[in-house]
């Protein structure tokens, strides 16, 4: 690996891509994360190696899910890329580990040791990885500072956030000058849910994922349809992970709210406003897929494959082969992730 081959800027290495598909949801976490409960207060994650290849994380003292190397080490990551036929990767960070709803302190630590990671981690295979960054959230200014070192210092595509900051939705003032600062770097902000602000009663039910999770980003999502953001921030690129979940299925119904509390004009109805947003592939499903490139535009789907835990679509793209639409998902994610 050359020096230049590292210190590239983003448009370069994404135009030096070989063919393949690009996966824009993907994870890792570092195996050696700082303990950062041990000098801050909150919540946050510890990660503990139980074998070279092999570690736990844990919340609140639980343990929370077992991951293997392929979240730390470029070089298997990039032998599963190869057996995939995908191109390129753009790793965030393991969702639970955003802690947005955490003590500001511990959550700007937090952030900047995931991202000094994640730089390291597609240093190691800079023509084949790259990163979407972590961000305290909480702390507005403290976000677009971090957001900044992000797409300026580390190289990163955008950042990746929670579908909300503890009580603060997306929508809230509070977060405008940060969405204006992804606005004026060109960084994509990829929205992902967040276990911990799921729903304890779809938990009983035992349908987190299979509902919860769709309905949490569609949730935040709904917001900023019928909300003036995308006005406010004309230029920001948003990225809904899991297909947009169940925002899709719902944006009619969203719209005549709106006409029927009497804002009839077109162009501010949910249906006209979520086409300025984008939607990962991840729906596991052909006509679920279909709906979600409807309601956000063709142009506007882009692979994810949640590599490389449980949930992943294996083999990656599987869904946009079967509806025919593997080759323009490259170039919609090559559109969103470098619009210049």
């Amino acid at each position: 690996m050359s020096v230049a081959s590292r210190t590239a800027p983003l448009a370069s290495r994404l135009a030096a891509l070989p063919p393949g598909q690009v996966d824009l949801h993907t994870h890792a976490i570092d195996p050696d994360l700082p303990d950062i409960g041990q000098q801050h207060e909150g919540a946050f994650p510890v990660v503990r190696r139980t074998a070279p290849d092999r570690a736990q994380i844990f919340m609140d003292g639980r343990l929370y899910r077992e991951v293997d190397d392929r979240c730390w080490s470029a070089e298997a990551r990039v032998k599963d890329m190869d057996a995939e036929g995908v191109a390129a990767q753009i790793v965030s960070a393991t969702p639970i580990t955003l802690c947005h709803g955490e003590p500001v302190d511990g959550a700007r630590a937090l952030a900047a040791a995931q991202n000094d990671f994640l730089s390291q981690l597609t240093a190691e295979a800079p023509d084949r990885l790259f990163a979407f960054g972590c961000v305290p959230l909480q702390d507005p200014q403290a976000a677009a500072r971090e957001l900044r070192r992000c797409v300026r210092d580390l190289g990163f595509a955008g950042v990746e956030i929670g579908t909300r900051a503890g009580d603060l939705e997306l929508t809230d003032p509070a977060f405008i000058p940060f969405f204006r600062a992804a606005e004026n770097v060109g960084a994509v902000v990829f929205v992902h849910p967040v276990d911990r602000t799921l729903d304890p009663r779809l938990a009983r039910l035992k349908v987190g994922f299979g509902l919860d999770m769709s309905a949490e980003t569609a949730a935040a999502a709904a917001g900023i349809v019928t909300s003036d953001l995308l006005e406010e921030v004309p230029g920001l690129r948003m990225l809904l992970a899991h297909g947009g979940g169940t925002l899709p299925s719902a944006l009619a119904r969203l719209a005549k709210g709106q006409r029927m509390a009497g804002d009839t004009d077109p162009e501010r109805l949910a249906t006209a406003r979520a086409r300025q947003l984008w939607c990962d592939s991840l729906t596991y499903d052909v006509p679920a897929l279909r709906l979600a490139a409807e309601r956000f535009g063709p142009g506007h789907v882009v692979l994810g494959t949640d590599y490389p835990f449980d949930a992943r679509e294996q083999p990656a793209g599987a869904v946009l082969r079967e509806a025919r639409d593997k080759g323009a998902a490259r170039a919609n994610a090559l559109g969103l992730l470098n619009p210049g």
